[in-house]
């Protein structure tokens, strides 16, 4: 049968020959993500086991499936956790719930979880969003009583590294601009 469009034949490719098309890209793509070894969504998503309680440890496991990082800086995470315990009592206790939720709720991704939290546990969702403003703009609390825990380290500042110089007053040693260029 020749494939027919507004009235005229045509050569296209008929949808279930696209469609074959598409999942083996799909396939091509899981598999050369698993060969090289990135991780991908549902992988980490399933993956999740923290430690017990609502340790620094915890925390860390937390940030990692948060933030979707691999790793983090162990520094970091450690001014993070004590500038979040000082500024909530309940912070600690809260760590180890939102870890027994996220176990719980494994298919839930990562960037989705404050939305799925706001309607179970609204303290909660709320803790989330302290983490993450933590980690990706390096603050904690709110004004008056904001304390800076990351700057250059801030995780908003990954994505562009690569193009932009992180924005201070002097983007390089005092004085660079009185020295001569080295010659390339």
């Amino acid at each position: 049968m020749k494939n027919v469009r507004n009235g005229r034949p045509c050569d296209a490719e008929p949808a279930s020959a696209r469609r074959a098309f598409l999942l083996d890209a799909a396939a091509l793509a899981l598999t050369v993500t698993a060969a090289i070894g990135l991780p991908f969504a549902a992988q980490r998503a399933f993956a999740f086991t923290p430690p017990e309680g609502g340790g620094l440890d915890a925390f860390t496991a937390l940030s990692r499936q948060l933030t979707g990082r691999p790793s983090l800086d162990s520094d970091l995470a450690s001014r993070i956790y004590d500038a979040l315990s000082k500024a909530d009592s309940a912070f600690v206790s809260d760590v180890a719930k939102l870890n027994t939720w996220l176990k719980a709720h494994g298919g839930v991704p990562s960037d989705t979880v404050t939305a799925a939290l706001a309607s179970e546990d609204a303290r909660l969702s709320k803790t989330v969003g302290h983490i993450m403003r933590a980690w990706y703009l390096g603050l904690v609390g709110q004004l008056p009583m904001v304390q800076v825990v990351a700057y250059e380290h801030a995780l908003m500042f990954d994505p562009v590294n690569d193009v932009l110089t992180i924005p201070s007053y002097c983007r390089d040693v005092p004085f660079y601009w009185t020295q001569k260029p080295s010659a390339v």
